[in-house]
């Protein structure tokens, strides 16, 4: 959050979180497929695995975010901290929309 707009840093908070699920878990089942793995069941366990890593990579890395949550806190600095939470939020959406689709193209449940 270093002299960024804050919503375009929000939407790119999502969708770099969405990309990293996707991603990940096609070019990984792609992997499990050349090695001989069930495509499909990789894909899914992948994306639920990568899940945490796509939040963190959205969010720039865990170090600034625990560094502006704690300035928050300390300096009382709510509309840093509120910002912070948000743009994790949003993070956290687009990697539930990943595993979303992954699962909806896979057709997990049924």
């Amino acid at each position: 959050m270093n002299q960024q707009p804050f919503f375009p840093t929000f939407i790119e908070s999502y969708f770099i979180a969405l990309g990293v699920i996707l991603g990940g878990a096609l070019l990984g089942g792609l992997a499990a497929f050349l090695t001989g793995k069930p495509l499909i069941t990789e894909i899914i366990r992948i994306s639920g695995i990568i899940k945490i890593w796509a939040i963190v990579t959205a969010i720039g890395g865990t170090f600034d975010a625990i560094d502006t949550i704690e300035k928050g806190i300390y300096d009382a600095g709510t509309k840093d901290l509120f910002k912070q939470i948000l743009l994790i939020v949003s993070a956290f959406g687009g990697a539930h929309t990943g595993i979303t689709i992954i699962k909806w193209i896979t057709q997990e449940y049924i």
